[in-house]
């Protein structure tokens, strides 16, 4: 990473953690690299913890794109943004010495609420009933109405996102190298007053999803940020698109998506 050397170590502050991170202290000032004290500062941010720290280094850090993102994960178990883990510091040594590193760049989605409010996932955008019943949405693709949804909610996740929630709702896992983002239901009513798609659909970029809400006055639903929820609490419209901006990581040749994806599930 030869014109990357400014790195900023997001992590949970812990005494553990604390003590597990001094070797790549040491790492980063042997070879050269800046520890720095914000994250405006770096060119590199280095999330350390597992696939939730990770999502909230991008996050909190305002959706880079001009700098890299590396996970760094704590514990055994399988991570899907996290290439290192937190003893291997052979793999992390071979990545910093490396002149011309890979890199691997995420699709993020963009979403704007009441036309208004805007925010980037790296996972997914979920939107979700609060309460004990369903309520109701009409789907537009572009300017076409799709279709009025009933249900408990709806996921639109990335590629990177769609092994995530998207998966436990029974969506397809999707390659990232695809510039696409996917609309899964979350317990659909259907029957002959209500009828909707009952699948999952994928929308290239060039598609822009539309959900505008048929609210009685007391049922907001709560809308997902990857791994948080957003304070707006009136939500009436959501319009979601694939972003022009993309998360960028390093790309190791011994962990690509789809090996993850086999690690993970089979």
């Amino acid at each position: 990473m030869p014109n990357r050397r400014n790195v900023y170590l997001f992590y949970k502050k812990s005494e553990e953690l604390l003590e597990k991170i001094q070797p790549l202290h040491k790492l980063a000032a042997e070879h050269d690299f800046k520890l720095v004290n914000t994250m405006q500062e770096a060119n590199i941010i280095v999330a350390v913890g597992g696939d939730g720290t990770f999502l909230q280094a991008v996050r909190q850090s305002g959706f880079r794109d001009d700098c890299l993102y590396a996970g760094i994960s704590t514990s055994s178990d399988p991570s899907f943004y996290c290439d290192f883990h937190i003893d291997d510091t052979a793999k992390m040594l071979e990545a910093m010495t490396t002149e011309s590193i890979e890199v691997r760049r995420f699709p993020v989605i963009d979403v704007t609420v009441n036309n208004s409010h805007s925010f980037y996932c790296l996972n997914e955008c979920s939107i979700r009933s609060t309460l004990i019943k369903t309520f109701e949405m009409d789907v537009y693709i572009n300017d076409l109405h799709f279709e009025t949804f009933r249900g408990d909610g709806m996921i639109i996740s990335t590629p990177t996102g769609s092994t995530a929630y998207n998966k436990s709702v029974s969506g397809a896992v999707v390659d990232p190298l695809l510039p696409c983002m996917q609309v899964s239901e979350i317990a659909s009513l259907n029957n002959n007053t209500y009828r909707t798609l009952g699948s999952s659909f994928i929308l290239s970029n060039a598609h822009t999803l539309t959900l505008k809400l048929i609210n009685d006055d007391n049922h907001y639903p709560t809308i997902g940020m990857d791994n948080e929820a957003s304070g707006v609490r009136h939500v009436e419209e959501l319009s979601i698109r694939l972003s022009d901006r993309q998360i960028k990581t390093v790309k190791l040749k011994d962990n690509s998506f789809w090996r993850r994806v086999q690690r993970t599930f089979l």
